[in-house]
């Protein structure tokens, strides 16, 4: 394994002899795959740092039969390297699952499955470094060095980079008429911890679409008869819409389709982004399937307390004063159809907010904004090799590109791909081959080619 440089715990601004390669700032699944290829590299000394004590990922939805919803060949290193020791068959070998996992045959690991594997990879790494919150990223134009500011449970440590690389990942997003609500309304991301106390409820409303507010409901509605609550699912979206995994469709997460999309005028990129959101925020046609199956089950044998409501929005929502538990009247939601255009109000007890994630603001740049590029919307105007300095590749960012680099930002198939571009950038060298074209289609105009006489 790469060694790591220390660090020097001090005040701010104190000065170390040692200098890293990278530092990465968060340790989710991008930088956790970044970390693993950069491991076995001679000339890379890398450092990743995390505010957390431990990697987590989704526990709130970690549901017990939820699967990732891409194959397990997209986990942290294999797309890239396929022979590294940290690949999701590795960590299967390891735990004697190997064998099961094949026999399933399924593709797709389970959710909980991605996230032990996860963390038996960090485990293995030597240059990860929990409980460091990282507070500020300056650049020093004497050096031109960054230096990286974390607080830790000791105090304050400096570090220093010739390269950062930010991966800290999005944070759950609550529009504003959801806002305010208290503990009447929770995000799909604490949704576990809270679903014990949701039961008691006397009415529930999951309020979103996509994979998480799909599979809350269906958890939910398999409970229904023994708890009693009513249950409904509120979308804006105009139909619960399948994810659109045809084969022709996924050749857009390719890096052919990323140069395409990257080469777009903002305003034609920002179009694409909402046209596209039935690509990856869509649900899973099994778990559409099941969902109907469970309410054709049910509806045999009693009047299913629950609606499904789509092209519907809320535009308002406020607590009920004196609303007591059981009630089913804790909140009361605004409602608009969208298509037709009238209103209606409605109560709910509790709310799940199946809305999404949003990136998360990168206040700790706020030293070097001076060298950061944004684009008109005062976005992180990200290059194609993921850079966002002016200095011309010495920031990059993970996961934070979605308005730049289109559907394959969140996409876990490509965050090796990604990684492995990342440190060829940093090391003027290719560690492991990039692949550039791997799709039939063209996404472009076709080149002009000579008509033979």
């Amino acid at each position: 394994m790469s060694s790591t440089s220390s660090a020097t715990t001090a005040p701010a601004g104190a000065d170390s002899a040692d200098v890293h390669d990278l530092i990465g700032v968060g340790i989710g699944p991008f930088n956790l795959g970044l970390a693993c290829l950069a491991d076995p590299l001679d000339d890379v000394d890398a450092v990743f740092l995390d505010g957390r004590d431990g990697f987590a990922w989704h526990h709130g939805m970690m549901l017990d039969d939820a699967t990732i919803q891409v194959p397990f060949l997209a986990d942290l290193v294999t797309m890239a390297d396929p022979t590294s020791p940290y690949s999701f068959l590795n960590w299967l070998k390891h735990t004697g699952r190997l064998y099961p996992f094949y026999i399933r045959e399924d593709f797709h690991p389970l959710r909980s499955e991605y996230d032990a594997y996860c963390r038996w990879a960090s485990e293995q790494l030597e240059s990860l470094r929990w409980g460091r919150q990282v507070e500020s990223v300056e650049h020093d134009p004497q050096t031109d060095l960054f230096t990286v500011t974390a607080v830790t449970a000791d105090g304050v440590e400096v570090r220093r980079a010739r390269h950062v690389v930010l991966g800290i990942g999005t944070a759950p997003h609550i529009p504003e008429p959801l806002r305010g609500l208290g503990t009447a309304a929770r995000h799909a991301a604490d949704y576990l911890p809270a679903r014990g106390q949701l039961l008691e409820a006397g009415s529930i409303a999951v309020i979103g679409s996509g994979q998480s507010a799909a599979e809350i409901y269906l958890d939910l509605l398999e409970r229904q008869g023994e708890h009693g609550y009513r249950l409904d699912w509120i979308t804006r979206s105009p139909r619960f819409f399948p994810m659109e995994d045809t084969k022709l469709t996924l050749e857009m997460t390719s890096p052919e389709y990323t140069d395409h999309f990257h080469a777009l005028p903002e305003p034609l990129r920002d179009q694409l982004a909402r046209e596209q959101r039935g690509l990856y925020k869509g649900i899973s046609a099994a778990t559409i399937d099941r969902i109907h199956d469970a309410l054709y089950r049910q509806s045999a044998h009693r009047t299913v307390p629950t609606t499904l409501l789509t092209d519907t929005e809320v535009t308002a929502a406020q607590p009920r004063s004196g609303a007591e538990a059981g009630s089913g009247e804790g909140v009361e939601l605004t409602l608009r159809h969208r298509q037709l255009g009238e209103t209606v109000a409605r109560t709910a007890e509790q709310l799940v907010l199946a809305t999404g994630y949003a990136p998360r603001a990168a206040s700790m740049l706020a030293g070097v904004e001076h060298l950061i590029g944004r684009d008109d919307a005062g976005r992180l105007a990200v290059a194609r090799d993921y850079h966002v300095d002016t200095l011309g590749g010495r920031i990059f960012v993970q996961n934070g590109e979605e308005h730049t680099h289109g559907l394959t930002a969140p996409d876990l198939g490509m965050g090796a791909w990604r990684s492995a571009s990342i440190l060829a950038s940093i090391t003027g060298r290719e560690p492991y081959p990039l692949e550039r074209r791997v799709a039939f289609q063209q996404f472009g105009v076709p080149t002009r080619t000579e008509v033979p006489r």
